[in-house]
């Protein structure tokens, strides 16, 4: 990269670093990305979701010592994907970097993808982990075979930028000019920030990508978890359907299959007791909608989760919230299996379906306060 002169201004340039309980990591980075200050117009924002372990005193430090760091500190407001746009949103550079804070990002690809941007004119270069070129340390071999598989899940459902090898890096260098109407329109309740850019724009943006050296975190834990893992299949099963169901619904929709199989199956075990099906099929239907509650705050409603003697309150808003559908769950099963057939399996799905709307958007407004 060339060192400007003094009559060419630097290109500026924001680093967005999404931050939760890294207070360990901030120091390292910061050092590592300060050199980048002799080639551009330096800003390094953390985006920190109120972290416990001091995070955001740490950077509050570094900020003293170096002008180039900011801090935007988030209460009541929380998860990647709603960091990351907020950093971006927020940040003044000429072009915006975004990264992990957790050192598996080396900030020597900086100027590397920069250079790639700039010779390209693309709009987006992604920092790949499974390009050609690419060197992976640090990353599990089960890691690194989920990753290759949601990729190829990916890339089918983003047909036009199959030429991609890295739909879920977290290391990407973009043109706000050219990205900020896809960004302001990502769904901030997921965690793939780039897949989510990647489906609203369409085939939009030019795209290029350049290999990522992927290292050993430097401190902490990694944050994957099962709920990213769902968010990942509900972004998927999203843009597969056009982007014309809401995610939360999906995924809501999701659980209640997971109910499905839960009714079906104590309702077989009363029946096996003795229980004839008209007795076996009320408590039936309340153990399947208690845990689709407990699953629904655990993965859709995960950013209002709710715990301790709240979740037993909101346990007891959703049976008084689905307390109606589920009369109807059993009313309409009941008929169907008196009427229809006498098919216990379709009789319980029929009364399944005809609540489905009502528990999602009720219990999205009443139990869980997110409209």
């Amino acid at each position: 990269m060339t060192t400007p002169t003094p009559s060419q201004p630097a290109l500026r340039l924001s680093v967005v670093l999404p931050t939760f309980n890294e207070r360990d990591n901030v120091g390292p980075i910061v050092d590592e990305l300060l050199p980048l200050q002799s080639c551009f117009g330096l800003e390094i924002l953390f985006v920190d979701d109120d972290s416990a372990d001091g995070t955001a005193e740490r950077v509050r430090q570094l900020a003293h010592d170096h002008p180039a760091v900011r801090l935007i500190r988030r209460v009541g407001r929380a998860g990647l994907s709603s960091a990351i746009k907020e950093g971006i949103l927020d940040a003044t550079g000429d072009l915006v970097v975004v990264m992990d804070c957790d050192g598996q990002h080396e900030p020597a690809t900086v100027s590397t993808a920069v250079e790639a941007l700039q010779a390209s004119g693309a709009d987006l270069v992604i920092g790949s982990r499974f390009h050609p070129e690419a060197r992976i340390h640090g990353l599990s071999e089960q890691r690194e075979r989920n990753s290759t598989w949601a990729n190829a899940v990916a890339r089918f459902s983003l047909p036009r930028y199959r030429q991609l090898s890295d739909y879920m890096s977290g290391f990407f260098v973009l043109r706000p000019e050219a990205t900020l109407p896809f960004v302001r329109r990502v769904d901030v309740n997921g965690f793939k920030f780039l897949y989510e850019l990647l489906s609203i724009s369409s085939g939009r943006l030019r795209v290029e990508e350049v290999p990522l050296r992927f290292q050993p975190r430097i401190a902490g834990s990694s944050k994957l978890d099962l709920a990213i893992v769902w968010d990942l299949g509900v972004s998927i099963l999203h843009t597969l359907l056009w982007r014309s169901v809401p995610r939360r619904a999906i995924s809501f929709a999701l659980v209640g299959a997971t109910g499905v199989v839960v009714q079906l199956a104590t309702s077989h075990l009363l029946m096996g007791m003795g229980m004839s099906f008209g007795q076996a099929l009320p408590p039936a239907v309340l153990v399947a909608a208690t845990s689709n509650y407990l699953i629904n705050n655990s993965l859709t409603f995960r950013f209002q989760r709710q715990s301790g003697l709240a979740l037993l309150r909101g346990l007891l808003k959703f049976l008084v919230v689905a307390s109606l559908p589920v009369l109807a769950n059993v009313g309409v099963a009941s008929a169907f299996y008196s009427l229809v057939a006498h098919d216990t399996f379709w009789a319980q799905l029929a009364g399944i379906v005809v609540v489905f709307v009502w528990n999602y958007a009720a219990s999205s407004r009443f139990v869980w306060n997110s409209p």
